[in-house]
């Protein structure tokens, strides 16, 4: 693995643009710090971004530790056993439906 300190989120932005993402862990919102798991053709990398540190480019040196970085991060960020539910979600969006058309009666 490979760390690189990069001084601004721009630079972050830029390498996110062009990478297909993995996963994101954290929220810079609610914590100090995020990380995206993304790829770039045959690079593993985590774009850490921080508001308290030093951003970091890790480059890992192949998919296994890539993987094994990302659970880590997700066990320490407390969403390694997170799973969204999506029947949760269509009760939600089938009742916003309904609500709506009602709603555009009025107008």
């Amino acid at each position: 693995m490979e760390n690189i300190e990069i001084s601004s989120w721009q630079t972050l932005d830029a390498i996110k643009k062009s990478a297909k993402i993995v996963e994101t862990v954290g929220d810079l919102q609610s914590g100090h710090r995020q990380s995206v798991f993304c790829v770039i053709e045959d690079d593993y990398l985590e774009l850490v971004y921080t508001d308290t540190e030093s951003n970091i480019l890790r480059r890992y040196d192949d998919r296994d530790e890539f993987m094994n970085a990302l659970e880590k991060q997700k066990e320490e960020e407390g969403e390694a056993f997170y799973e969204e539910n999506p029947l949760l979600d269509n009760d939600f969006s089938d009742d916003d439906s309904r609500s709506g058309d009602e709603d555009s009666d009025s107008f």
